[in-house]
């Protein structure tokens, strides 16, 4: 058993890390994509609330699925989709083609996303301990990854085409491969509670603390959001730094997120999870008001890395909890926060945008500053229940 839980955990971190390159190897291609496509900037970005889209309807969808079959079942075909969809976008030849091509990216992105995590929580089940963030860390470092393959391939003339065409094949080798050492479904009961006549039934309780964690993964998604999309033009026209000087507010963002991800487990199994978010949350927020009010560019850069730190373990600790808030429902309960969580992250450009109107840049920051705070104060809902499973805080305690 301890030698399939290794393998378990072998195979999960496999999953996430092809999740984030086939989605950077997409990023990478966009101008590519939108130049042979011959669409406009205000298009793409219709296209891209798309792909939104259709991750949020996989993401709905997969969750009592993997609940139902298992994730062992799921997993592997929502990576094979996900990998045969990646080509689609680059054989596109107009809004239509490209307009589905990205809805069904989309569709096995969240599919994708709530499997690999609803197996990630049967593995921390069976270590009794916090592996959750190493896994999201994994699937920044496939995205750099992405990146770096993205940029050779593009400085070799390949055609988008050909380079994705590849990533299919290669993420549907990985998906096929790495399907036989994922852990075979747990049957475990939902936890019950007690009746006015007496009666054990499911517990409902879970239901509201759900939806308050997806609140909370909404607010630091959209925070999530924010930094990727607006901390460069921070730079650039805030402080008016050059072009490849801004570019490093966001590379400090993403650098310190990843290595707080690859950090935080250790830390929540020796403080538990109600500390990272708090703690997280507030270093988080210290990071973005620095940010905010810097008149220079180093303290704002310290700022967007301080604020990429705090954010980095916050996220897997709301995921980790809902998927052990009932064990029988982890595919539901993750799919519920992963989509509003998603929403939030789609949100940010869409609503810093609209408030540029009316204030600066920097001072719409507020917002999610504010969302931090929130975070700040709500972090005790991670405690677990007494209804529910809570041997990983007893032990991180």
């Amino acid at each position: 058993m301890e030698r399939s839980l290794r393998t378990g955990r072998l195979v999960t971190t496999a999953y996430f890390a092809l999740n984030g390159f086939v989605l950077g190897m997409w990023v990478v291609h966009i101008p590519a994509v939108e130049r042979h496509v011959g669409i406009s900037h205000a298009v793409l970005g219709w296209l891209l609330l798309v792909l939104g889209a259709g991750a949020f309807a996989g993401m709905r969808i997969t969750g009592p699925l993997t609940d139902r079959w298992g994730a062992h079942i799921v997993v592997p075909l929502s990576a094979a989709l996900c990998s045969a969809a990646v080509v689609l976008p680059g054989l596109a030849t107009d809004t239509w083609t490209l307009g589905a091509a990205l809805a069904l990216l989309g569709l096995g992105n969240g599919c994708l996303d709530v499997s690999m995590n609803a197996h990630a929580i049967q593995v921390e089940r069976g270590y009794r301990r916090p592996v959750m963030s190493a896994f999201h860390a994994t699937f920044s470092i496939g995205g750099v990854l992405a990146a770096l393959v993205g940029a050779r391939t593009l400085s070799w003339g390949w055609s988008p085409a050909a380079t994705l065409g590849s990533v299919a094949v290669l993420g549907l080798a990985v998906a096929a491969l790495a399907a036989r050492g994922l852990l075979p479904s747990e049957h475990v009961p939902s936890p019950v509670e007690k009746t006015s006549a007496g009666v054990t039934q499911p517990a409902h309780r879970t239901s509201r603390r759900i939806w308050a964690l997806a609140a909370l993964a909404l607010m630091l998604m959209l925070c999530e959001g924010v930094a990727n999309d607006w901390s460069t033009l921070h730079l650039r026209d805030v402080l008016n730094a050059t072009a490849a000087t801004a570019a490093l507010a966001y590379g400090a963002f993403a650098s310190a997120m990843t290595i707080g991800r690859l950090l935080t487990d250790r830390v929540a199994m020796r403080f538990g999870p109600v500390a990272i978010l708090r703690y997280g949350a507030a270093l988080a927020a210290v990071g973005l008001t620095t940010a905010t009010f810097s008149t220079s560019i180093p303290p704002a850069l310290v700022g967007w890395a301080v604020f990429g730190a705090g954010l980095s373990g916050c996220i897997p600790q709301l995921f980790s909890a809902a998927g052990h808030a009932d064990p029988g429902a982890a595919g539901t309960n993750v799919s519920r926060v992963a989509g509003l969580g998603y929403l939030g992250m789609l949100a940010g450009p869409a609503v810093i945008g609209p408030l540029t109107h009316f204030l600066p840049l920097n001072l719409t920051f507020l917002l999610p500053l504010g969302f931090c705070v929130v975070a700040w104060c709500a972090a005790g809902l991670l405690r677990s229940p007494r209804s529910a499973p809570s041997r990983l805080e007893a032990e991180a305690a």
